[in-house]
């Protein structure tokens, strides 16, 4: 979105559910689906006389991402009671992070694009908190219903300094930390569940200008959601202050049927929220050896093995960068190479990024569901490396794979006879045969018609059944035809 004579200012607050089986303060299960209000303990509701008893996992969750995001990762935090009144918080109270959280700090790197130019948004901070219950309105007609499963789940909520300045950046940071997540493993980042979720803060300003009145749309759950959300609301805020209007501090929901935004309350600031330490929780105090021993244990971070995809195989950067948008194509595409061999890094990360990418989107399933193993994609590309078959012969094997399980590409080459003749004399009888039958085309590329020649490459091609080498037959025929 190009506005020049206005800058866009947008910082978002990301809840990432953590990926613990029981509840942050509860034993309650967090498992997805389960009846309304089957999962919700006494705990969750705080009915008098229970108490809050703090998720181990959880922390270690929070400790993962700040050693991700090469924040500080606090050696003691305190949880606070946020207090504010929803249907869906039946306590009055949300037990959260305020002052002193558990991570300070970190940045995460993003690409834009074809050439992956890279930016670092900076983190303000991430704290642990519980997640309030859901109210339901699409089946409850004039009423809601509420469900109390979710109350007491556990969430990071990751805030970032106003540091995007398009839709494009914002998309790309929630691209990237939904990856990082995931990556290492603190959070399914199923968006249609509820478990990745985004409020975007946006404000416009003169370039120069201090900062303008952000309003903050809550509850995004998909990143076209959020790209459309925020260009609804930058043309909004534009278009009010441009009228001679005042942009006041709110909280906003994205209307998904007219494309618009609307404030659904005033903005609360920290102080509406009265908070105060939790009188049933300790302080969190996380020792140095545990900070050390989940260090030790974090995977290769994606913009470690992004680096090394372009030092180690040569890869562009925007290649390396799609091939890392998740752990698991990461650990497809280097598992495919080991099979091909290193110096076809290249074209297995075409046929992950293309073919199999295209066939997994049409079929909507995960990398990790892919038919078509690594180990079987990288023989095929090495059958391609070593002229045993031409790309187009390729496709046809790919096919072949997807739906023949268990099937490696040389035994399927052996089977349907798809070897590529490459026998120079083969080649040339084929040609001298075809442009004997073809005299018209032949004439007509003499004559200056670059399109005659193409027809008869394929005319060759369709003769070997598709089986020729491409190449051989392009230099024959010139050479033929040039005589």
């Amino acid at each position: 979105m190009n506005i020049p004579s206005w800058e866009v200012v947008i910082g978002l607050e990301t809840h990432a559910q953590l990926s613990t089986a029981s509840k942050i303060f509860s034993g309650a299960a967090t498992a997805f689906g389960a009846a309304p209000n089957t999962q919700a303990s006494l705990v969750d509701l705080a009915l008098p006389g229970v108490l809050p008893v703090l998720n181990r996992q959880a922390v270690e969750c929070a400790i993962r991402f700040g050693l991700a995001v090469g924040a500080k990762v606090a050696g003691k935090s305190v949880f606070a009671r946020k207090n504010y009144f929803y249907p869906d918080l039946p306590k009055g109270y949300q037990i959260s992070q305020f002052e002193r959280p558990v991570v300070e700090g970190g940045e995460v790197a993003i690409a834009l694009g074809q050439d992956a130019q890279e930016k670092r948004i900076r983190l303000t901070r991430a704290h642990l908190e519980e997640d309030a219950g859901k109210s339901l309105h699409e089946d409850f007609h004039g009423k809601t219903g509420i469900d109390l499963n979710r109350a007491g789940t556990p969430l990071l909520e990751i805030v970032t300094e106003p540091d995007m300045r398009s839709s494009e950046e914002a998309v790309a940071y929630a691209k990237s930390l939904h990856t990082l997540v995931t990556w290492i493993g603190i959070c399914d980042g199923n968006m249609q569940e509820g478990s990745f979720r985004c409020d975007a803060n946006v404000s416009v300003r003169r370039p120069g200008a201090p900062l303008g009145t952000r309003r903050e749309i809550k509850n995004l759950n998909s990143f076209r959601f959020l790209k459309e959300a925020i260009e609804a609301e930058i043309r909004w805020q534009i278009e009010t202050l441009e009228d001679g209007g005042k942009i006041e501090q709110a909280t906003v929901l994205f209307d998904v049927e007219t494309g618009e935004t609307r404030a659904m309350r005033t903005k609360e600031d920290a102080h509406d929220y009265r908070y105060f330490p939790d009188p049933d929780l300790l302080p969190l105090v996380i020792p140095e050896a545990w900070i050390l021993r989940v260090k030790a244990a974090l995977p290769e971070l994606p913009g470690e093995k992004r680096a090394r995809f372009v030092a180690d195989y040569g890869l562009s950067a925007y290649d390396a960068a799609t091939l890392t948008a998740s752990l698991a194509t990461a650990d497809y595409f280097e598992a495919a190479t080991r099979t091909a061999g290193q110096a076809n890094a290249k074209p297995c990360a075409n046929w992950v990024m293309g073919e199999l990418a295209a066939r997994l989107n049409r079929e909507n399933l995960d990398i990790a569901q892919s038919p078509v193993s690594a180990g079987q994609l990288g023989g095929l590309v090495a059958r391609i490396a070593d002229n045993t078959i031409s790309n187009a012969i390729a496709r046809k094997v790919f096919e072949s794979l997807w739906s023949q399980e268990g099937q490696s590409a040389d035994a399927l080459i052996e089977k349907e006879g798809l070897k590529q003749i490459t026998d120079t004399g083969a080649i040339e009888k084929l040609v001298d045969e075809v442009l004997s039958a073809h005299p018209a085309s032949v004439a007509e590329f003499r004559s200056g018609k670059e399109k005659a020649f193409n027809s008869l490459v394929g005319q060759v091609m369709k003769a070997a059944k598709g089986k020729a080498n491409p190449q051989q037959v392009n230099t024959l025929l010139r050479q033929k035809l040039a005589k």
